[in-house]
């Protein structure tokens, strides 16, 4: 999106946990699992995917894994206070993280060019 300036803030409902996208994502996409749905008691959940040295992270997180269908290990880092889901990271894709962008104080890269998992 052209006329999004960078950074951008974020921060978790509490505010105890901030960060700025340097850049945009690399994509973003909705993802109609289950456990998105789960995740963002919806009918999906957006995630932006960013380059780690594009993000910049302050305050304390907690983390959290589960083993996916797959055998992945999906590993989520959120706020320990209000319990606002920040991102999610594998092991498996360094250097990549998966933003949950709701959380922006400008929204307007919340558009997603792919949706997996509809069925």
């Amino acid at each position: 999106m052209a006329d999004v300036k960078y950074p951008i803030s974020g921060s978790c409902q509490c505010g105890g946990v901030s960060y700025q996208l340097l850049a945009a994502p690399k994509a973003v996409v909705a993802c109609h699992c289950r456990e998105c749905q789960k995740l963002s008691t919806s009918a999906f959940s957006i995630t932006a995917f960013v380059e780690e040295e594009n993000i910049r992270f302050n305050g304390p997180l907690a983390s959290w894994s589960r083993v996916a269908d797959s055998g992945n290990v999906n590993d989520a880092a959120f706020c320990p206070t209000c319990g606002n889901r920040i991102y999610h990271y594998s092991k498996a894709q360094p250097g990549i993280i998966k933003l949950k962008p709701s959380n922006l104080d400008d929204t307007r890269i919340i558009n997603p060019t792919r949706h997996v998992w509809v069925s």
